[in-house]
This record gives structure tokens, C-alpha cells and sequence, in this order.
């Protein structure tokens, strides 16, 4: 084969994978991004609706690295055939119910797939040996490279002089004497590379937008789990757990309860689909109440929600039921006072 040889490059918005991409892009070779929606991974969905994150630019964090580096991203819909990753983990989980090892695997997988479909090369992440406990070990990296069916064309600039010669460096296709031999969980020297780079206001080095490494976020997966008798999930459901306040009165249902405006609006599409609840006598939060909420839970379901709204402190609040598909209708309740909300409601 003759011509510029061609790479993609998994990208995940973070600032290791940007500059493994452009490390191999100054090298000569066509970079082209790919980043995989999970489901799980949605920072920007969470920094558009929360005030908190007012500050914080608005933006696909992989988008805007593939913009940093100057080139063209991929982005691919894989939440159907992720659930077999984060259900059963050949690997097993993390802290939380972080699938690591499964998911770097099932990733370059399927780059791998995409390589070979779109007669590219060889296969650029931005894995340091040493960075992540389960997943960025020496023999970890290993097993990655044996079970996504990439072999010797899955290359690590960041690390590749830790690592054995991979087809790309021994085809010439690449020169490893340009590539590095970073180790640890410092970000030290990716933060300077980034400065040479010209690269600023990227994400936090040692972020990561993946919910399943959350322990909240995992408290909220286990409970959707266990209310449903099985560890069946569709998208609006991980979506909803990142969202608002969630409590749980009774096996059957929990209510989730908007925190401020921005979630409000969210929740507003997802009326069509719940009981939902709000204040109409003061000022205050939606709340979807996702299960069975027998009729006599409703009272007490409306008095949190009023706990919630400008009327906390009022004697009574007035609160709006509106069941799917019917007519709404009005309770006039007492809000509920904190203490006498059980811990163990509160996900």
C-alpha cells in the first residue's frame, strides 16, 4: 500500500485523547475522530439545564477537541449494544458500577470495526499506563488489545515507549521516537504538551463525564433496578437519574423533583409519559413520579413536592396532579418539614 496512511482516533472530550490525536496528525498521518454515545457520558447535557454550570462553556467536549485538533469527528450510537457492557462485565465494575475494563475493550472494538469498514490503518486513544487502577495497567492494556480484535494496529502515543513496538511504529508509518513514555497519574506533562500545542480551556485533566464512576449516580442505578425487579434500562431512564431530586416513599415509585428552573424546563417533556405534580398557589418545582403511586401516596407525594416550593413555610400550598392521559385535578396540602423526611427516601 502506497499514500498517507490513515488513523482514528478515539475521542472522548477529555485532554489525553486530543493529544494523542494531534501528536499523530503532526506525524503526517489523516486523523479522523470517533466518539461513542453511551448514554452515560452526556457532561454538556448536564452543564445546559443546571444554573451551577452557568459559567462553564456550553459544548460536545469531543466536538470541540476534534475542532482543537482540525479534524473531522464521528459521532456513533452504540446505547443498545453498551447494555450487554454495563449488565455483564466480563471484568467486573469498579468503585461504582464502572465497567472500565469492559468498556476501553468494547470501544476499541468497535473503532476497530470502524477501521476496517472505512479502510483505515490503525486505531490512536489516549491511554497512559498507570493513569487508571483497573483499566490503564500494564496487563490490563494488554487484554485490551487481545479482546477488541485490534492487535498490533492499536497504538498509544502517549505511552508507546513503555509498550512493545506496535505495527504502525514498525512499519514506519509513524516514528516512535517522537511518541512518549508517560506513566502515572500525574498530568503534568499533558498539561505542558498542551501549552506547546496552544490547547486552553480544555477539560479537566482528570475529570471523566462517566456517571457509571459516580457513587450517587450508582445509588440512583441500583434503586431503578431493584424497584423494577430487573436490571433492564432504556435511555430516557439513565437520562432521568441524572436529573433533579429523586425519592423514593414507597417501593413502588419515587418522585423526581426539578432543583431549579433549568431542570423544570426539562422535565416538561417528559409530562406526556408520567404523573407529574407542581405548585400552583407559590412557586416551585415539576415533579414526575416515576411507578405506581397509589391514590392515597399522592397527598404525601404532593406535600414533598411542596416542602420543595416557595410555600415551605406556608401553612398550606395548593398543588396540581396531572395523571397521564386525564384531566388534572387539586390537593391543598401542609408542606412536609425536613425532619420529618427518612433519610433512606432520599437517593
Amino acid at each position: 500500500m502506497t499514500g498517507q496512511r490513515k488513523a482514528v482516533a478515539l475521542l472522548s472530550g477529555g485532554l489525553d485523547s486530543m493529544l494523542a490525536a494531534r501528536v499523530i496528525k503532526d506525524q503526517g498521518v489523516h486523523v479522523e475522530g470517533i466518539n461513542f454515545f453511551t448514554g452515560f457520558c452526556v457532561e454538556g447535557h448536564t452543564q445546559a439545564i443546571r444554573r451551577k454550570s452557568s459559567a462553564k462553556p456550553k459544548r460536545n467536549n469531543a466536538l470541540w477537541s476534534a475542532e482543537q485538533v482540525g479534524i473531522a469527528l464521528h459521532f456513533i450510537d452504540v446505547v443498545e449494544a453498551y447494555k450487554e457492557v454495563v449488565l455483564n462485565p466480563k471484568h467486573g465494575y469498579g468503585r461504582n458500577l464502572n465497567p472500565c475494563l469492559d468498556c476501553k475493550g468494547f470501544m476499541v472494538g468497535k473503532a476497530h470495526e470502524w477501521m476496517l469498514e472505512h479502510d483505515f490503518d490503525f486505531i490512536i486513544t489516549g491511554e497512559v499506563v498507570g493513569q487508571r487502577p483497573k483499566s490503564q495497567r500494564r496487563e490490563t492494556m494488554s487484554i485490551i488489545v487481545a479482546e477488541s480484535g485490534a492487535g498490533d494496529r492499536l497504538l498509544r502515543p502517549l505511552s508507546a515507549k513503555l509498550l512493545a513496538p506496535t505495527l504502525p511504529e514498525q512499519a514506519g508509518w509513524v516514528q516512535r521516537d517522537a511518541l512518549f513514555d508517560w506513566h502515572g497519574r500525574s498530568r503534568r506533562l499533558q498539561m505542558e504538551l498542551a501549552a506547546q500545542f496552544g490547547f486552553e480551556d480544555y477539560a479537566q485533566p482528570a475529570g471523566g463525564c462517566c456517571f457509571l464512576t459516580d457513587k450517587q449516580y450508582t445509588v440512583k442505578l441500583r434503586d431503578l433496578w431493584r424497584s423494577r425487579n430487573n436490571r433492564r434500562y432504556e435511555l430516557d431512564d439513565i437520562i432521568l437519574l441524572k436529573v433533579g431530586r429523586h425519592l423514593r416513599p414507597a417501593p413502588g415509585y419515587k418522585l423526581i423533583i426539578a432543583r431549579e428552573d433549568g431542570e423544570n424546563r426539562f422535565l416538561r417533556g417528559y409530562r406526556k409519559d408520567y404523573v407529574h405534580l407542581r405548585t400552583t398557589s407559590h412557586p416551585g418545582p415539576l415533579a414526575l413520579i416515576d411507578g405506581d403511586c397509589a391514590q392515597a401516596d399522592l397527598s404525601l407525594s404532593a406535600r414533598l413536592v411542596a416542602r420543595y416550593s416557595q410555600g415551605r413555610d406556608a401553612p398550606a400550598v395548593e398543588v396540581e396532579v396531572v395523571p397521564v392521559g386525564a384531566p388534572p385535578w387539586h390537593l391543598t396540602v401542609s408542606p412536609m418539614p425536613p425532619h420529618e423526611i427518612p433519610k433512606e427516601w432520599v437517593l
